[in-house]
């Protein structure tokens, strides 16, 4: 029973429950038990909440018998742990935050609970969101559940892992530079990260604020349509918020593709990326052919810039956002030296992890005196040609489709001691965020390793709708989204 009922996807959940045929309560109980039997293999969560959950599936439970209830009413989530939750520890996966309990409730967060959904607990992720893989968290890594001794991506790392090994039927994820999409695509889930500005940022602890978005991470593409729906929306609380109505993404999902124009562009198809993720694309870029879609080749040409001011541009904005994290009004704090630069110097020292430091100091250096010029305000003109590309792309096209990450799931550790070589996961994914797009991953096969591949689907600013378009006409053809991971 136990396996039935985490084996439905949030579209079949949402219908069984508002039928009564199952409760809440019964739901939230069998993904609480699939958490209890895999997660000590996993380590997908980082915090509980057993009795919280069971709570609010209780109170879904009444809404239902009342035939009340919002959109998600009733359906387990997990929330990625960078997540404001009042009264729920939020840690960021860092020793700095290590116990901090929130006396506030983001609005990512709110608009879910509105929507009815039940919260299970808090879930893994790199250090302040910095990283590919879930190694960087404080807590210990998080294993891919295709093969335990691989990553999962990152840095929503937990939260791919999570829905992939079917403890929850949705996840909340963050994607600074491909946080959600790389992660989904190594674990063979669908992700998507919205427009700038489409979903609100409050109560998201930030690590680069011109480039973090707040998508869901879920099995299925209608699965994500309903979870954005209820995410989405014009916050007054974030300055970045987009005031648009928020439209029917489940109706955009249909089953062909004529008259939808679907450019390839030969930059996302490199030397050095793995010849079974570009043969597992190139045969998906064909069935949106067969399906309707005409395929057009582009150009992007600054894509080869992409990741150098990538690491430009997140490296500066998280050196000012972390200056907050001094040991003095809350978090971890180291306090037996007496003066107040030793109390900073200690408390961050310790509270902090490598990767998280590298990037500070990257940060600091490049707004620093006599290189801002040579380096962030470069970095910042290049920026706007790589917007430029996707602009006069999208001129000619509807949607652009690439590999999301240039490999499968790489083993744990095999690429910790050397950063540049992890940064290159991302190397897909990066452009999408400096250009503010949204960009979808949806599962398209597998490997002869049997890991997952992605195909990132993209589309112009608030044009959402028509990722949905293609990634849902994609998986009506296909099988990919129903396989799942055996864990034994």
């Amino acid at each position: 029973m136990e396996n039935e009922l985490t084996g439905m996807n949030i579209a079949e959940a949402v219908g069984v429950l508002k039928s009564k045929e199952i409760s809440s309560e019964e739901l939230t109980r069998a993904f609480l038990d699939k958490i209890e039997k895999l997660d000590p293999q996993i380590g997908a969560f980082i915090t509980l909440d057993p009795d919280g959950a069971i709570a609010a599936a209780r109170k879904s439970d009444e809404r239902l018998a009342r035939g009340e209830g919002g959109i998600l009413e009733g359906i387990p989530l997990g929330i990625k742990d960078i997540f404001v939750t009042e009264g729920i520890k939020t840690t960021c996966a860092s020793k700095i935050l290590h116990n901090w309990i929130p006396p506030y409730e983001g609005t990512p967060t709110r608009k879910l609970r509105e929507a009815g959904a039940v919260f299970l607990g808090k879930l893994n992720m790199d250090e302040f969101a910095m990283g590919s893989s879930t190694e960087t968290s404080n807590v210990g890594v998080t294993r891919n559940p295709w093969d335990l001794e691989r990553i999962p991506g990152g840095s929503s790392g937990g939260s791919s892992a999570a829905v992939c090994a079917r403890m929850c039927m949705g996840a909340t994820g963050t994607d600074t530079g491909g946080s959600i999409r790389q992660p989904a695509s190594v674990c063979g889930i669908v992700g998507i990260k919205p427009t700038y500005g489409r979903v609100s940022r409050y109560g998201v602890i930030a690590f680069a604020s011109s480039l973090d978005q707040v998508g869901p991470m879920t099995r299925t593409v209608r699965g994500s349509a309903i979870m954005l729906k209820a995410l989405a929306g014009h916050d007054p609380m974030d300055s970045t918020s987009i005031p648009q109505p928020v439209p029917d993404y489940e109706a955009a999902i249909k089953d062909d593709l004529k008259g939808v124009k679907v450019g390839v562009p030969k930059e996302y198809f490199v030397e050095g990326m793995q010849p079974e993720v570009e043969k597992t694309v190139r045969t998906a870029i064909d069935k949106l052919a067969d399906i309707g879609a005409e395929i057009v080749d582009i150009d992007l040409p600054h894509t080869d810039y992409a990741i150098a001011v990538y690491y430009i541009i997140a490296t500066a904005e998280a050196s000012s956002n972390l200056a907050r994290y001094d040991g003095i009004k809350y978090g971890y704090r180291k306090d037996e030296n007496k003066g107040l630069i030793e109390i900073y110097k200690a408390s961050r020292s310790e509270g902090f992890g490598d990767e998280v430091k590298r990037r500070i100091m990257l940060g600091t250096y490049v707004l620093s005196a006599g290189y801002y010029d040579a380096y962030y305000r470069k970095a910042m003109q290049v920026r706007t040609l790589i917007r430029r590309d996707f602009e006069k792309a999208f001129e000619k096209v509807d949607a652009i489709v690439t590999p999301t990450s240039p490999t499968t799931a790489f083993k744990l550790g095999e690429k910790t001691d050397d950063p540049l070589q992890m940064y290159l996961s991302d190397i897909f994914t990066v452009p999408v965020n400096l250009a503010g797009l949204p960009g979808m991953n949806v599962p398209c096969g597998f490997d002869e390793k049997n890991l997952p591949v992605g195909l990132q689907i993209l589309a112009p600013p608030m044009a959402e709708e028509t990722i949905f378009h293609v990634a849902g006409a994609y998986e009506n053809a296909t099988e990919w989204t129903d396989r799942e991971p055996e864990i034994k």
